[in-house]
Parts: C-alpha cells; structure tokens; sequence
C-alpha cells in the first residue's frame, strides 16, 4: 500500500482501516534502510501510528508540524514526497537524519537538540495571528526533552496559550507514569469532545461569573488535577488530555479529529512503545536509539576508557561522582553506573543543570566528572564561565565527539568547543593523542585542583607511539635539529594526519602533540625556529591556532604559522574521512601548502 502513497494527499484518500497496513511497511521500510545505512532505530519505530495519524487528520505543510530533537522524524520523510529518496538517508548529499528546512517545505524547523520546539511553535503562533493567518501549529516532545529547561520555560512563560497550538507528549520511556484511572480518562474523553466544547462555552456566558459556575469548572480541574500530575499545566494555560496508546493509530486519529474539531485541547499525553515492531530494540531501547550499520553498535574507543578509568577509581575512592545529561551509554558509563549507582546521576536533558550541580559538589568537597557530547555542552557557556571557571572549582568537564561526528550531520557536530572554551578565565583545555593519554590525563584530573576540561573525538582509536607520563607540557613526537617544518597537532585524528605527512612529504618535519590547548606550552613553543602548522579538528576562528598566531605576535616573534581546520560552516552529513576532505584536512593538500610556501 505504501508505494502509492507519494504525498499527504495520497494517505487522506484512504480509508481509516488501511492505516494500520501503512503502519507496517512503513516500520518494515525503516527497519530495512537503518539496517544499511544506521540511524536512530528505536525512537522511530515508536512514532510511526502517531506521525501517520497526524498526516491523515491535519493539512501540512499549511499546518506546522515541529520535532524536538527530530532524530524521530523518518516516518514524516517518508510520508512528505521524500519516499524514493529514503535509502539515501544518512548518506553524503541524501536525506539528513534530521527535520532541515533547506530539504522540503514540510520541514518547518531545522532541529536536532532537544528544547526548541514549544518556543519555536509559540513563535509561529505568534508570526501566524500577528499576520492574520490560520493554519494549526503542532509540538512534538518526548517526554526526556520535556523537562529540558527551555521547554519549561516555554511552557510556563504565559497563562495563557494560542489557538491552534498543540503540544503532544510523546511518553516512550514511561518517566512519567501511565494513568489507569477509569475516571480520570472519562474526563479526558470528555474534555476534547465537540459536544463538551460547546457546553463549556455556553456555560462561561451563562453561569461563569456566578458562584455556581465557578464551583462547576473548579471542581472539575481539582479531579483533573488529582487524578493525574500534568494536569496542573493547566494554570499556566495547558488543557490537558491523556494518557492514550500513541501505537493505535485508529483511536489516536480520532483523538486528534476531536481536537481539531474543539480547538481547546493542547497538550495530549500519548504514550508509545519505543522500538515498536523489532524486538531487540524493544527489549533494549537505548542500545538502538542511535546504532550503525547492520545494527552494530559504534565502537568509540575514548568513551570506553573512560567509563574503565571511572570505575578504577570507584574501587579506590569513593570521594567524586559522574554526571551525564541523558547519554550513558554513548559516554561509556553503562557498566559504571550498573556497579556504583550511588556515584552515578543522569540528569536527562538538563546540561546547564548538571554543570551548576557540578560546581556545588565541588564547593562541598566531592569530585565532579561531567561528560557531555561536544554539541550540547555548547548550551553551557554561561555555567562553565560563571559557575565554574569564576569560582575556580576543580569540575572535570569530559567532552565527547569532539571534532566531527560524520552522518548525525549540522546540528552534531563537535567542531565549536575550542574557540568558545579558549578565551575563559582560569580553565585548562586537553586533548589526548590516544586512549592511554586519556587515561594519564584523567589520572592527572583527579588532584587537579582547578576547572579543567578534556575533549576526545568517537570512533576507533588506536593507541599509537610511545608514551611519556603526563605533565601540563607539550610531547615531541618527531624532534629533528634541522626541521624544514613544526607541526603542532592536536587530538588524536591530527596526530595520525601529522604522521602521515611526514611519512610522505620529502621535507623534514618535526612534530609536536599538542595535548595541551591552554595554556600554550610558551616554552617549547619558544624553541621552534622552523615555520609552523598547527592541525586541529575545529573552525579556524578563535581555536588552537588562533591561539598560537596571537601568541606569536604578542611576542613580536618573526615565524610564520599556517593553521588547518574545519571549514568554518555547518558540517553536513557524511563519513568524517570525506568531511576531513572537505576541509582540507588531509595529508596531500598540507603537502602541497607546504611546497608552495618555501617557492615564496
């Protein structure tokens, strides 16, 4: 049935209790291309009845559908005239694995971190009546992006809320419990029936002013209100209605039929299976939330270490503890947090939380490790400059896929940190060659007494050379008297692209790990009299070489430094060798730069 289904248009000719086959292969069309090509499994497969009943009942893209996060979109790409593209998901010049509004009109927002879309969707109410337009404005949210601070600040900013604005919950890891209350879904029921809607307008005009009236709608909200906890949104303007099976795509299309029809509802509660239709990732949805080809989990080498490292120490002291925000398994902190639960705190989608409660650890005396993925610390700037670096607190901030992350594409990718971590006051930036130097560094971590952060790309990453114990000092890798070249490489995708430079440029060249970003190693720095590349995996703007150039020219020194980074743009989707390539960061066209400087 699917393969006539080209368009929205296409799926609304259909009768209602065909839905149910469409369900299906579009579940099996998912299952079939993340298989080839990875993805993010678990929470589409979870979504597909409620994103197809949202296509049947309302006319996008007038109406405005926005994801928060939008890692649960494919069932949406494939419903909006993006069929036949489906299998290029993921893949260089394809399908992002994210909504983008450069990709399709039915896009309405470009998304990938959690918290954006009711501010976003309000945004859009506010555009569409100030214009004088109509069309519904839709919030899809996962209930881990719910307590996200900007959704609640979104949701909590005004008593009142526009027409036509619909925030439906999707509650797939049950953290917030399901409601078995007869009496409490009879309410629900009610409450978005047209009959209802009428009945209450009518009594506003009637018998709302007189006590009578206000007994009548207080009582009914104080029901409301005991019999489930969300209910109370609704003094700050959200009527509620739920909890229903968001995987019955037959009564989830006529729960949003009467919504649409009433207008007065705008927060459903549905509750859906996440991995729904594979066992595996029904049984473990977090391993297939985001997963690789042929269903084979990412093997990213630092974040194994460190959760290994961790759980040395916990043998050992019991003196700090490990926050995460949502992403234990892809931190390495699985078996972690299964061995020493009282050490271990996820704070779900709550980054400027966790590195605020970060700095009171400190103050009280305990030893904090935060582990985040590059992309979403860059939601912490305030915490990181004020809470923590101003007050000098010893938090170890352990930042994850730095660098590029490849096929999760614009929104992930780690290639910021550097130049916004650079210019605060009073904290040390590292970055190791290989897992042991990781190890050494959070070694070193543990009695370093000020803020600290320490970045690592994923993937595979061998150990490589000798190693030297660590100290807050560069590592000469290659060191020759009579260098024609310094390169000054840092992390563990530049030491290895610095490898191979020197192994096929005829010129000498000295190589550096520069493992520490700052403070610059000014001595070691001082020796160097041959001209300088610095390698990094970040934009040029405000980064390890900026850094250097500054230095070298606060020093009225006469070398001349040539810096290689990422382009300064948003990253596109693709393997992180072709992004390196379009970056020029690869061994022939460094070669050939440095060719063309010594013609001048």
């Amino acid at each position: 049935m699917l393969e006539f289904i080209n368009s929205p248009k296409d799926l609304k000719k259909l009768d209602i209790d065909s839905l149910p086959q469409v369900c299906q292969e579009i579940r099996d069309k998912i299952i079939n291309i993340v298989e080839k090509n990875g993805g993010h499994l678990s929470a589409n497969l979870g979504v597909v009845e409620l994103i197809v009943a949202l296509y049947y009942v309302f006319d996008f893209p007038k109406d405005k559908l926005i994801f928060d996060v939008g890692h649960q979109s494919y069932t949406h790409k494939i419903l909006t005239e993006r069929k036949e593209l489906f299998d290029t998901l993921r893949k260089e010049g394809g399908l992002s694995g994210f909504p983008n509004i450069f990709e399709s009109v039915y896009d309405s927002y470009t998304s990938g971190h959690a918290g954006s879309s009711v501010s976003a969707g309000l945004g859009y109410c506010e555009a569409r009546d100030a214009l004088g337009q109509d069309y519904y404005v839709i919030c899809l949210v996962g209930d881990g992006a719910l307590v996200n601070g900007v959704t609640l600040e979104a949701l909590v900013n005004s008593e009142e809320k526009p027409e036509k604005f619909l925030v439906i919950l999707n509650d797939n890891g049950m953290s917030i419990s399901k409601n078995t209350s007869g009496l409490y879904k009879t309410i629900s029921r009610l409450s978005r029936q047209k009959s209802y809607s009428k009945t209450m307008k009518k009594a506003n005009n009637k018998i709302g002013k007189n006590w009578f009236g206000k007994q009548l709608k207080a009582f009914k909200s104080f029901i409301k209100r005991m019999l489930s906890p969300l209910a109370s949104l609704e003094l700050v303007g959200l009527r509620y209605v739920g909890v229903y099976d968001g995987n019955n795509v037959k009564q989830t299309v006529k729960i949003l039929k009467d919504i649409k029809e009433t207008q007065r509802i705008n927060l459903l509660h549905l509750a859906t299976t996440k991995g729904k239709g594979n066992l595996d990732a029904e049984r473990n949805s977090e391993k297939y939330h985001g997963i690789g080809k042929h269903f084979i989990s990412s093997i990213n080498s630092f974040s194994q270490e460190f959760g290994k490292t961790l759980t040395e120490f916990a043998e050992q002291d019991k003196r700090f503890r490990v926050i995460t925000a949502g992403m234990r398994d892809g931190t390495g902190l699985t078996d972690f947090s299964n061995e020493y639960p009282d050490r271990f705190i996820d704070v779900g989608i709550a980054e400027e939380h966790a590195l605020t409660m970060s700095a009171g650890i400190a103050l009280g005396g305990v030893k904090p490790y935060f582990v985040v993925y590059s992309t979403f610390l860059q939601r912490c700037y305030d915490q990181i400059s004020i809470d923590i670096c101003l007050q000098k607190l010893p938090v170890c901030i352990c930042i994850d896929r730095a660098g590029l992350v490849g096929s999760d594409g614009q929104t992930h990718q780690g290639i910021f940190d550097l130049s916004y971590l650079n210019h605060i006051p009073n904290l040390t930036i590292l970055s190791p060659k290989d897992p042991i130097e990781f190890r050494d560094m959070l070694n070193f971590s543990y009695t370093y007494n000020s803020p600290l952060a320490i970045r690592y790309n994923n993937g595979v990453s061998q150990n490589f050379l000798d190693h030297k114990p660590f100290d807050l000092s560069w590592e000469k890798v290659i060191n020759n008297a009579k260098a024609d070249f310094t390169i000054l490489a840092v992390g563990h995708r530049m030491n290895k692209l610095a490898l191979e430079i020197q192994e096929k440029s005829s010129k000498k060249i000295n190589i550096i790990n520069a493992r520490v970003v700052k403070p610059l190693d000014t001595k070691l720095l001082g020796e160097i009299n041959t001209p300088i590349i610095t390698l990094e995996e970040n934009v040029l703007n405000g980064g390890f070489g900026s850094a250097v150039q500054n230095y070298l020219l606060e020093n009225n020194s006469n070398l001349s430094v040539k810096s290689f980074g990422v382009k300064q743009e948003f990253i596109s989707h693709a393997t992180v060798d072709s992004q390196l390539l379009q970056s020029g960061l690869y061994a022939e066209n460094i070669i050939k730069v440095m060719e063309l400087y010594e013609k001048k």
